[in-house]
């Protein structure tokens, strides 16, 4: 079945609330010290190799196969679960894919907007635990995958849709389902989306208590929302938003998922307010650096899931990517989707193989830094570390080209004497200033040679901001 879709759906939030929790403060302080994780979406789709969720959806904006009827394609879909057999299943490859990547944290789709669960849940039995699965000694999948990149020392996040289009609470089968919203309203029948409300409640009391510690609950959905935070802005999704609100009570959630796991920093995507801890732009990157905690949750391959065939970014297009994002004030979350039979694509492994092999050696450009006001001259970005005293310069080179034989910038100048260091190699490199410009001069061994790595890093003293 042929199915297209738009994937950018959720835009970035225009305004931003910081926490007032202290635990909540300190954990997204060392949130903003990890700069680069994983988002990892695996389920139903990847069977058939699909967009996740989306094609089950009805907005006129996706396209399925026009021979095939609606319903029957939906019961295809759920369907799909008698299907998924990951026997191969793997979270130790996973972590160590990302720990390889010099990844510091892990966001885990524990359930998509399709309502299949990949944790062994008790409020339904549309999970990966209740079908061929079932006897596997790894079918509570998410508590594996949570374990697995636990051992690798990452920050451990739960993603988890607000909507669950398989739920007959959200979805009702009495009626038709014309969008991704509740297709009933919910101010003629609360009694219903009170049902849905405790179901939701339920499944996120279960992930903040029997999964081991948790930094991130990643909630998805964002059309799921109380009335008051619908602005323009949402409405130009491009899908009805109904003039009721989709409350499922954030602060009842928060506060049982905060007393289960302190400090848990709260993602309620793109609703503006104490629960949204930092925005997460899809598929973009701010124009401008941004002075608060964000994210920018960006695909590897063209998907989020796994495609077959699908086209993946290069390792210098990612590693351009993480410098952009870090200047800026930001992290990236990239995103991966495993193979229906468990395993990451070959692809996806040399690629996180290529990009932390650059990390390596100049992740103290990267980790652990703060935005500086000059944060970018054309291809050179700026960071600093959290002292202010050291900075960094990063350099992104077309791939195929010359090395130059000198770099120079006018901003974020070195203080008088300071040592240059080359992060790659470690070697001190002869820098002046000459005219307000700094120029730094690059070994003669590398001048005329092909460009060998995506990025080159410098540090320094800083002479001020």
């Amino acid at each position: 079945m042929s199915v297209k879709a738009q994937q950018n759906v959720h835009p970035q939030s225009t305004t931003y609330e910081w926490p007032t929790d202290e635990l909540v403060k300190a954990k997204l302080d060392k949130w903003q010290d990890q700069k680069f994780g994983m988002i990892i979406h695996w389920g139903l789709y990847a069977v058939p190799g699909i967009i996740e969720s989306w094609s089950i959806c009805n907005e006129d904006w996706i396209e399925r196969d026009s021979s095939s009827n609606y319903n029957d394609y939906k019961n295809w879909y759920w369907g799909l679960k008698k299907d998924f057999n990951p026997v191969k299943f793997d979270p130790d490859q996973w972590a160590k894919a990302g720990k390889d990547a010099g990844m510091k944290y892990v966001v885990f789709t524990t359930k998509h907007h399709d309502g299949f669960n990949m944790f062994d849940t008790k409020q339904s039995d549309f999970k990966i635990s209740s079908g061929p699965f079932a006897n596997n000694p790894k079918a509570n999948v998410a508590k594996f995958v949570f374990e697995a990149f636990r051992k690798n020392d990452f920050m451990i996040g739960a993603y988890f849709s607000k909507p669950d289009w398989h739920s007959e609470n959200y979805w009702w089968p009495k009626y038709a389902t014309p969008d991704r919203n509740t297709n009933y309203d919910i101010r003629k029948f609360p009694w219903r989306w009170n049902k849905f409300k405790e179901f939701t409640y339920n499944q996120i009391s279960e992930l903040m208590h029997d999964y081991g510690s948790m930094d991130i609950l990643w909630l998805d959905g964002g059309w799921v929302r109380p009335l008051e935070t619908v602005n323009e802005e949402v409405r130009s999704w491009g899908a009805a938003i109904p003039n009721w609100s989709q409350d499922i009570d954030m602060p009842r959630i928060a506060d049982m998922a905060r007393t289960a796991q302190p400090g848990l920093l709260i993602v309620d995507r793109t609703v503006h307010g104490p629960y949204e801890n930092y925005q997460t732009p899809e598929q973009k990157i701010p124009e401008n650096q941004l002075d608060h905690p964000w994210e920018s949750c960006l695909t590897l391959a063209n998907n989020w899931g796994y495609v077959p065939n699908d086209q993946f970014k290069s390792s210098a297009k990612i590693i351009h990517t993480l410098i952009e994002v870090v200047a800026k004030g930001g992290s990236l979350l990239l995103g991966i989707g495993p193979k229906p039979d468990g395993t990451l694509p070959d692809t996806a492994i040399v690629r996180l193989k290529e990009i932390g092999k650059w990390v390596k050696v100049n992740g103290s450009a990267l980790y652990n830094t703060r935005t500086t006001p000059y944060y970018q001259e054309n291809n050179i970005y700026f960071t600093k570390n959290k002292t202010g005293k050291v900075k960094y310069a990063l350099v992104c080179l077309e791939e195929k080209s010359v090395m130059p034989a000198t770099i120079q910038w006018k901003t974020n100048l070195p203080a008088k004497g300071t040592k240059m260091k080359w992060l790659q190699t470690g070697e001190t490199v002869k820098w002046i200033i000459a005219n307000g410009v700094v120029n730094v001069k690059l070994p003669k061994k590398l001048s005329k040679h092909t460009v060998a790595y995506p990025a080159l890093a410098f540090s320094f003293a800083s002479a001020g901001l």
